[in-house]
């Protein structure tokens, strides 16, 4: 998987690079909180901080070149109205 295109095998990991849906941060930003098929939810693990810094390296790596970045003050915004969305 160096190349970022995703890998087959066990089960198949969507592909870093090219992935139209990295447009939005926030799509990577919450895969990461919560995790997704095979990954495991980060949200406990890793401070707010942390998880922009992933979200923005994948976002500026593996042929993507998105310019606009989260900060930990977003990630926050995030836990809160997931939180909010899971107390309804």
């Amino acid at each position: 998987m160096p190349d970022a295109r995703g890998a087959k095998g066990a089960g198949e990991y969507p592909a870093l690079a090219a992935d139209a849906r990295l447009a939005s941060p926030a799509f990577p930003a919450a895969r990461v909180l919560n995790g997704w098929l095979g990954m495991p939810r980060f949200a406990d693990m890793l401070s707010d901080a942390q998880i922009a810094e992933v979200v923005n390296y994948v976002r500026t790596n593996f042929g993507n070149h998105y310019v606009d970045r989260l900060t930990a003050n977003d990630i926050e915004r995030m836990r809160v109205a997931m939180k909010s969305a899971g107390d309804k």
